[in-house]
């Protein structure tokens, strides 16, 4: 007996849609220097973090959907650099309440895109020094990204379990304002990252304010240097062990 033309067709139906589903996705990051990231979602999705305008790294040519902005300092909140004004919206892990300022619990999905902050200190003295700061995790076609903003201490358990799995783990390790390259060594070991590790926040050339990189990069078995700022996502990789990428904030 043969089957009925509706279920031929009901058949090859979820046979489509599931081939779809298991397609790999893309999603593109590029690094703006200091703690300024774009990340587009293969339904081009723009998320924007910590925009700046410092002068060594030049001028930026960014449009954004989203930005998420970590805290109040000037170095991480410079919206007005981006091309697009008034087309995207903000997104800010603290609020101002008076002159206090308290974190902004946030557990939203903007278009593709779902968002949460997870409250931490900007120093390792509970806050008392430079303030609250807020780590960003960001699930973008089933990828963890997490933003650690301006983290200036190593983690809690209860924090670690509030951030989950992470796939790329965005880190300060210039240590003078956050964690130095020892401390964020500790991070990343609580945290796990699966596919990246990305340094961000640290000395370049031509800036100077910070430490450079190196303290972070020594002993570490699985680094890789790009020659620009972006590196490509697949949702599929799968590799051993994590790989540390230190972009080139030009273009």
């Amino acid at each position: 007996m043969t089957r009925s033309l509706t279920t031929i067709i009901g058949t090859l139906v979820l046979s489509a849609t599931l081939t779809a589903a298991e397609e790999p996705k893309t999603v593109t990051l590029r690094w703006q220097g200091q703690s300024f990231f774009e990340i587009q979602s293969s339904q081009g999705t723009r998320i924007v973090t910590d925009p700046h305008e410092i002068p060594a790294f030049g001028r930026k040519d960014v449009s954004a959907d989203i930005v998420l902005i970590s805290h109040f300092h000037n170095d991480h909140t410079q919206v007005e650099v981006l091309k697009n004004q008034g087309k995207f919206r903000v997104v800010e892990g603290l609020k101002r309440n008076g002159k206090k300022i308290d974190w902004n619990p946030v557990d939203e999905k903007i278009r593709d895109v779902h968002i949460r902050t997870v409250g931490v200190y900007h120093d390792g003295m509970a806050g008392m020094e430079r303030g609250k700061n807020a780590i960003f995790a960001i699930e973008v076609d089933g990828l963890r990204f997490v933003h650690l903003g301006d983290l200036g201490h190593v983690l809690s358990e209860q924090t670690i379990k509030q951030i989950g799995p992470v796939d790329v783990l965005m880190i300060p390790v210039g240590g003078v304002y956050t964690i130095n390259g020892a401390e964020a060594k500790q991070v990343v070991a609580q945290l796990k990252p699966r596919q990246y590790i990305i340094p961000m926040h640290y000395g370049t050339k031509g800036f100077d304010d910070l430490l450079p990189p190196d303290e972070f990069l020594e002993d570490q078995k699985n680094v890789k240097k790009f020659l620009g700022n972006k590196l490509t996502i697949s949702t599929d990789f799968k590799p051993a062990e994590p790989i540390v990428a230190l972009l080139e904030w030009k273009n």
